[in-house]
């Protein structure tokens, strides 16, 4: 007889691209997070889902960019990102690349946000030419950020949209993502082993390794001088 399955709250953050309202974009990532959180709520588990879609903080994440001003929304946004037990990230495809607007967001974000995350990713297109965007482009951003992508990638052209592989491939990825989330791995990193990251000054939240503010390279490189 198995043993009963721990009740666990999760939250899940789709981060949409799409311009469109509706936006192809924004259906494949609904879809993932909605499959996603019908495994999970399967298992016994309470999930709730949080939606951002870049095209509302367009302008914040333009702002960010070159002041480094992070006005509500985007902070927000952020927030949302922090919280997550699971992220779904979904660009369209523009000139063979994920959209400026989605690779900006992420550029904007704290190097320190996304560690041992579980992430799918997702990408829409008019053409199934670029069908190796997400592995070939998105999945090294996200290893820059430390995030662990699923193994399964998404992408929908015109004609997919009618074709059962599709459904299967957001099964497969959703599924990941839920085994990902149960096992609690960006948890365990954080509590067990976030120390032993290489953290920026002055990220996650004052969390990053203890730094001697108190030397003669410090004081020098703050302005000072040495002692």
């Amino acid at each position: 007889m198995n043993a009963p399955v721990e009740q666990q709250s999760f939250r899940i953050a789709v981060v949409s691209a799409g311009t469109s309202d509706p936006s192809s974009t924004r259906l494949l990532a609904d879809r993932s997070a909605d499959r996603a959180a019908a495994i999970l709520t399967g298992n016994g588990h309470v999930v709730a889902s949080d939606v951002i879609e870049l095209r509302q903080i367009a302008a914040d994440v333009s702002t960010a960019l070159v002041t480094q001003l992070v006005k509500p929304k985007l902070q927000q946004a952020m927030t949302i990102l922090g919280e997550a037990d699971g992220i779904i990230a979904s660009t369209p495809v523009y000139k063979a690349g994920a959209s400026g607007l989605f690779t900006s967001f992420f550029d904007v974000l704290d190097n320190d946000l996304l560690i041992a995350k579980p992430v799918i990713l997702a990408a829409t297109a008019g053409t199934p030419r670029h069908a190796l965007v997400a592995d070939d482009q998105m999945r090294s951003m996200f290893a820059y950020l430390r995030a662990m992508t699923v193994p399964t990638s998404l992408f929908a052209a015109p004609e997919d949209w009618s074709d059962p592989a599709l459904n299967d491939r957001i099964t497969r990825a959703a599924f990941e993502l839920a085994l990902l989330m149960e096992g609690g791995f960006a948890r365990k990193i954080r509590n067990q082993s976030w120390q032993s990251y290489q953290h920026e000054y002055g990220s996650a939240g004052g969390t990053e390794t203890a730094i001697d503010l108190d030397t003669d390279l410090m004081r020098l490189a703050t302005g000072g001088s040495a002692a």
